[in-house]
């Protein structure tokens, strides 16, 4: 019996063990089962997450660079044409370089005295010499969307200049025990993202320097505050608060990206003063800083080639705008050099003589690529242009005693010492060294292979590699770089073995949810320090899905509307691929076909899922595609689609010389300008657009019939919208 009992006890305990046991395995494989899930569900929103990245970042990039392409073929025209030339009269303006020794002129042109303050004026006033009080209302002022008076505008901008230009170029800094200083990126007129900042460290001054990365303006609604709000503190602190010039800080770039247009808004009435204003300030802004004789910061980058020492000594201010280099003034044969020959007045229109453009954009001559960029590159001009430009040059090399081809005529004038015009007598040179160090200074980017490469997806600056860090470091004795220049998800990013800084201060930068924003603290051990933030408040909400679902659906309908306004170039690839004309491709040929019309270098193959639908048997009817693409079309009476599909292409473009042309700033253009505006398009795309054509487009757009097109009417008017694709909502499983 006792034995008995003994068994069945063992027996019982063995069954409570065993049926502990199998539990606890069926915990451990669910649990791992359910890690397997989550890796790969976070690895799929992270891989959505990058295309997302890859579209907005591309679609950016592909815009800059019809930006340079276009200011290149302005600057082909003003260096090869005749200057009373029509195309030539359009854009000169831009071209027009101010000179700095009629200083005098411009404090009259400039002065604010004659403009009155309303007594119903509610908003901040300032009183100068200004100070941190004034500097803080005017925080507080912008911060509750009040609007500085133009008096004070003009007042703030003009002392600031005068404050600018007595600094160097490079600016040299110190911390100490007790106070560290603050690095601050890309703003991009994102007032709110400044506003954070000073929220959570505090308002410059004394004890509490920053260092703002350039990048002030362009993209956001508010980027004269934010200058407004930069350029009184660095009245009130000159040796706390420093400003670094970005590729923004551009009139040139300005006309394409906002800016311009953003003044002109705000301030009708004097908005064409500060705009002249603010692109004299932005030539006089310093180029980097540098932080205890070992940390370079500065906008865009370096190259191979980047000397500070030279960087030093140049003479920045002559740099108005850093897509194309100066001329040297040289005397011609009438023994006066071109600055006697100048209009003193700074709003006159006379026309430059012809002048002749030594450099394309820097890196040109480079044969190197940078290996995962599979972009067109921009660099130098178009290889044809229309029958209007060739007659011209006919002309000239007929007057010159020329037989060459054209082709031949272009080059000889692109690389020769003489003056393409025989009867101006004028000798103009380039400062290409020192115009090269700027503009890799303000528009490069790093890449991770070494080398020194030609920047083909923005078209200017160049990519340069850890190798070129290092020895850049290493013959200035400096132990790290910061930038900013990128948009980076976390707001910022170490690369080259952490001797290389990105930091990006402008969160939601693409969509809402998109990116964060961070700016630096740094100490006397100078080790960075990041504060990382989102300024919107319903982002904060969000989940890692919602954030990673809304960003896309933003990307996939900027990226819908790009292949729409690309319909007739992906419909004659998509046939190349159907020689029988089926109408169907297979998915693989749409892909190659994508790339080779867009060439964006974007992973087509793995955003097959949220641009295509349902297929045949792999093959894709690219008809019935186009028309799933959920693009909402103007509602216009205008019957000429390839004047449609023009617009919708070479909207930013064309919005571009609207502004170049719209001299007087009004927002308004005559028939008559908006045909050259059309004929300038025309010569730049190499493409035949009719007069009749062009009418037609204005008699529709005239709503009132008065003879003249609101600019800003117009382009809205034309504006292609995208919708969500129904089958993308959500997640893909």
């Amino acid at each position: 019996m006792g034995c008995g009992f003994a068994k069945s006890d063992q027996l019982k305990k063995r069954d409570r063990e065993t049926s502990l046991l199998v539990p606890a395995a069926t915990a451990m494989r669910a649990a791992l089962l359910i890690q397997r899930w989550y890796r790969q569900y976070v690895a799929r929103l992270e891989m959505r997450r990058r295309c997302t990245w890859n579209i907005f970042q591309s679609i950016e990039y592909a815009g800059e660079q019809d930006q340079i392409k276009l200011y290149n073929f302005f600057g082909y025209l003003m260096d090869h044409f005749t200057p009373a030339s029509s195309e030539r009269n359009l854009i000169s303006h831009i071209f027009r370089e101010n000179n700095i020794c009629h200083n005098v002129d411009w404090e009259r042109y400039f002065c604010y005295k004659s403009i009155e303050v309303p007594e119903l004026y509610s908003g901040p006033h300032l009183s100068f010499p200004i100070t941190c009080s004034n500097a803080a209302e005017l925080v507080e002022a912008f911060k509750n969307k009040q609007q500085l008076h133009s008096r004070y505008v003009l007042q703030l901008l003009g002392e600031t200049w005068r404050l600018l230009r007595i600094l160097p170029n490079i600016s040299q800094i110190s911390t100490c025990h007790n106070k560290e200083i603050t690095i601050c990126g890309d703003l991009h007129g994102h007032l709110e993202d400044l506003l954070l900042v000073f929220y959570k460290n505090g308002l410059p001054s004394s004890e509490k320097p920053y260092v703002f990365n350039g990048d002030f303006v362009d993209r956001g609604k508010d980027s004269l505050e934010i200058l407004l709000i930069l350029f009184s503190f660095l009245l009130v602190y000159p040796n706390d608060v420093h400003l670094n010039r970005g590729n923004h800080e551009d009139h040139i770039v300005n006309l394409r990206y906002g800016f311009t247009k953003e003044v002109l808004g705000k301030y009708r009435l004097h908005g064409k003063k500060i705009l002249k204003l603010l692109q004299k300030i932005f030539s006089w802004l310093p180029l980097a800083t540098v932080i205890d004789h070992k940390v370079l910061v500065l906008h865009g980058g370096i190259s191979d080639t980047t000397d500070l020492h030279l960087i030093s000594r140049v003479d920045r201010h002559k740099y108005v705008s850093a897509l194309r280099p100066p001329k040297r003034k040289r005397q011609n044969r009438s023994g006066m050099t071109d600055s006697d020959l100048e209009d003193d007045d700074p709003t006159a229109k006379s026309v430059d003589s012809s002048r002749r453009r030594v450099h394309s954009l820097t890196h040109s001559s480079s044969t190197g690529t940078r290996h995962e960029v599979q972009r067109r590159s921009l660099q130098g001009l178009n290889n044809r242009v229309t029958c209007s430009v060739e007659e011209e040059l006919k002309e000239r090399r007929r007057q010159a005693g020329l037989s060459q081809s054209y082709g031949d005529l272009r080059n000889s004038l692109t690389n020769s010492d003489s003056d393409p015009d025989p009867d101006s007598g004028e000798l103009l040179e380039s400062y290409g060294d020192e115009w090269k160090q700027i503009v890799d200074m303000l528009w490069s980017d790093p890449m991770p292979q070494d080398g020194c490469v030609p920047n083909e997806v923005r078209g200017g600056g160049c990519y340069w590699g850890p190798d070129v860090t290092e020895e850049v470091l290493r013959r200035h004795n400096l132990t790290l770089l910061i930038r900013s220049h990128e948009c980076k998800q976390e707001g910022y990013e170490f690369c080259h073995n952490r001797r290389v800084l990105t930091i990006f201060s402008a969160s939601n930068y693409y969509e809402v949810g998109s990116n964060r924003g961070a700016y630096i603290r740094m100490g006397p051990d100078l080790v960075p320090h990041f504060i990382q933030y989102q300024a919107n408040r319903a982002t904060r909400a969000l989940t890692l899905r919602q954030s990673v679902g809304r960003t896309e659906r933003s990307a996939l309908r900027a990226l819908r509307e790009k292949l729409f306004a690309h319909k007739s170039d992906l419909i004659s690839s998509f046939q190349e691929y159907d020689p029988e004309n089926t109408g169907l491709i297979s998915l693989g040929h749409w892909a190659g076909a994508m790339e080779a019309v867009l060439r964006l270098g974007l992973p087509w193959r793995v955003l097959r899922s949220q641009l295509v639908g349902d297929t045949l048997d792999g093959m894709l009817d690219y008809h019935l595609w186009f028309r799933e693409l959920a693009i909402t079309e103007p509602n216009t009476e205008l019957s000429n689609a390839s004047l449609l599909e023009t617009m919708y292409k070479h909207h930013s473009n064309l919005e571009t010389i609207f502004r170049i042309i719209d001299t007087d700033n009004s927002g308004l253009i005559s028939f008559e300008e908006f045909r050259q505006t059309w004929k300038l398009l025309s010569s730049h795309l190499q493409t035949e657009i009719s007069d009749e054509a062009i009418s037609d487009l204005a008699v529709s757009i005239d709503f009132n019939k008065d003879g003249s097109i609101d600019i800003n009417e117009f382009m809205e008017a034309f504006r292609l919208v995208g919708g969500d694709l129904l089958q993308n909502e959500g997640d893909p499983h």
